[in-house]
């Protein structure tokens, strides 16, 4: 059984490894970019599927795609969230400068997915990135990404900090320093005072994140 199976496009044909989601136009991109040996970020590409769902989902409600198709994309993402949907995700990170290669990454996947599940055709341009560019997919796509990050890790990772802060404040409250202020020494504070007031502008950061 071969490794690989021919694919086609409007540049013509190429091969592709037999067992990929994605098509030419990924595989194109593959070729065309061996720079860094470096995927986009898992969270990255776990936003752009988000967006392509909630894109299909507008698209219905626009009349632009049909329910069957609709429902087809929004469960193939389910499907490649649900599993190690980075294997499906090869383009270098370094590529075309507004994100077309991974962007039709993505659609060539979800519409492998979709037309699988629905058992007809699923565009990767006509339905899945309907109404849409890289240009504003992309752009999009990192928004999504930093509030994933910013719920998921930074604002986690700061309130610990507060926690153990204002805990280490609580065990050195007996030490005495010598303050600081323009480059001289000033009035004696106590360690907890000087890890208090860090940890509340911690806190303030994480109320202004919010």
């Amino acid at each position: 059984m071969s490794n690989t199976r021919i694919e086609r496009d409007s540049m013509g044909q190429l091969q592709v490894p037999a067992e990929a989601l994605y098509g030419a136009q990924t595989q194109r991109a593959v070729e065309n970019f061996p720079i860094s040996h470096q995927r986009m970020p898992r969270l990255f590409i776990r936003a752009l599927l988000l967006a392509k769902a909630a894109a299909a989902q507008a698209n219905l409600e626009l009349e632009q795609i049909s329910e069957g198709r609709s429902k087809a994309i929004v469960d193939a993402v389910k499907d490649l969230l649900a599993s190690d949907y980075m294997t499906h995700f090869p383009v270098d990170i370094f590529q075309t400068g507004s994100g077309t290669s991974t962007n039709m990454n993505a659609n060539e996947v979800i519409a492998t997915l979709a037309t699988r599940l629905l058992g007809e055709e699923v565009n990767p341009n006509d339905h899945v990135n309907c109404g849409q560019s890289s240009n504003d997919i992309i752009p999009t796509t990192i928004h999504v990404s930093a509030a994933l990050a910013l719920h998921e890790q930074l604002l986690p990772a700061l309130a610990h900090l507060v926690q153990v802060t204002e805990h280490k404040a609580v065990q050195v409250h007996a030490f005495v320093k010598t303050g600081r202020t323009h480059l001289m020494d000033a009035m004696p504070v106590r360690m907890s005072q000087v890890l208090n007031g860090w940890a509340q502008q911690v806190r303030a950061n994480i109320e202004h994140l919010q």
